[in-house]
């Protein structure tokens, strides 16, 4: 059955963040005060052009924040402001994405108790 037929509780999640490497950069910058591309491309085993679409569409739909800076004609890291802004934003997303995969949890819980 296709997931839009469902509705229910697939309806509480954001499919955006289903997809393997986006879930996975929205984990990792959660427990991670920081991480640069190439970390992120060496967690997920994945080229450059794969992880830029990725964090291009969360960016797009306001889950994070890409930021490239230079010193001179090389990267350089976020401000430390910028970093700890950041890090609240994707703490409250991963805090909200996991209340409704628990709340969804307890809903077939209490649907499974009632057969």
């Amino acid at each position: 059955m296709p997931a839009a037929a469902r509705g229910g509780e697939d309806a509480k999640f954001d499919r955006l963040v289903y997809e393997r490497v986006r879930l996975g950069i929205m984990s990792a910058l959660a427990v991670n005060e920081q991480l640069s591309f190439n970390e992120l491309k060496a967690l997920f085993d994945v080229s450059d052009g794969n992880l830029s679409a990725h964090a291009r569409k969360l960016e797009e739909a306001g889950y994070i924040v890409c930021s490239k800076f230079f010193a001179g004609r090389r990267p350089n890291d976020i401000s430390q402001d910028q970093q700890r802004k950041l890090q609240q934003d994707v703490q409250h997303l991963t805090d909200e994405y996991i209340k409704r995969i628990d709340e969804a949890l307890a809903q077939k819980d209490s649907e499974i108790l009632q057969v």
